[in-house]
């Protein structure tokens, strides 16, 4: 009955990685395209303090993520919109503020398991929340997918056909906020911008258009996390690491076939 038990856990687990990693991917594959691929590893940052907060008094560590990266991203995006100083530069220093506090306050006991996270631990209600949560984000990442391209092509261009740039950027960073939050549990806060940014660069080495960009970006993002926690289970080791070494050999086996791809020197 036990080992009944643990299995289901674990494929409940598996497939809160799946969902997260498909996220993520989406997500991420327009921060690559926005050459704002430091922006969620920042932020992934930005999350440490808030955990450190949720543990000294007693409420739930993800909670605490969530309330700091949302009041980071407000920050970054209403700076970015009224000030000249810009975006690379004020993550670069929410990122180091945020890292030094974050450590400090964290609780040497549990500063290991916030910094590569530890999907072991987290129960069933929690993952099914993140389940609903990362179904949201991917939804709603597809909604404004048109949009964004468009952002992407020119502000002057999307604002012309009525996109509200202020608005799309504010969502836009949102949602990069609760992705983050979702992959603190088992990326921990050191490698979880990996999963937004990796899967993503992975696959605009092998995308033909913007659809096949999209569908590898979440593909990868699910293969990453999801292998990344089977390893993890079967070496008994963190599961961030694992899932971060993942991604890196779909990057870098990616470029090898992007590279052999490439016509010889002379040949058309």
């Amino acid at each position: 009955m036990s080992t009944s038990i643990m299995n289901t856990n674990f494929v409940l687990l598996l497939l809160v990685g799946a969902f997260v990693g498909a996220a993520s991917g989406r997500l991420g594959s327009f921060m690559v395209l926005k050459r704002m691929s430091l922006v969620g590893d920042a932020l992934s940052h930005v999350a440490l303090p808030g955990i450190a907060v949720a543990i000294t008094f007693g409420f739930h560590p993800m909670v605490g993520a969530l309330l700091a990266l949302l009041s980071a991203v407000l920050g970054i995006w209403y700076l970015g919109e009224h000030s000249e100083v810009y975006p690379e530069a004020l993550v670069g220093v929410v990122f180091t503020a945020s890292l030094a506090v974050g450590i400090l306050l964290t609780p040497e006991p549990e500063l290991f398991e916030a910094l590569f996270g530890n999907i072991e631990k987290m129960v069933p209600v929690d993952a099914l929340v993140v389940l609903a949560a990362a179904s949201a984000i991917f939804m709603a990442t597809r909604a404004i997918s048109k949009k964004l391209l468009l952002s992407i092509v020119s502000d002057e261009l999307a604002t012309s056909g009525g996109v509200d740039m202020p608005k799309l950027n504010l969502i836009y960073l949102l949602l990069v906020g609760f992705v983050v939050a979702l992959g603190v549990k088992f990326l921990g806060t050191l490698l979880t911008g990996a999963l937004v940014i990796v899967p993503a660069a992975a696959a605009k080495n092998l995308a033909k258009n913007m659809q096949s960009y999209w569908r590898l970006s979440s593909l990868f993002g699910v293969i990453s996390a999801s292998a990344g926690i089977l390893i993890a289970k079967f070496f008994t080791i963190p599961s961030g690491p694992a899932v971060v070494l993942v991604a890196v050999g779909l990057f870098l086996a990616s470029y090898i076939f992007k590279e052999r791809k490439k016509p010889s020197p002379g040949r058309p």
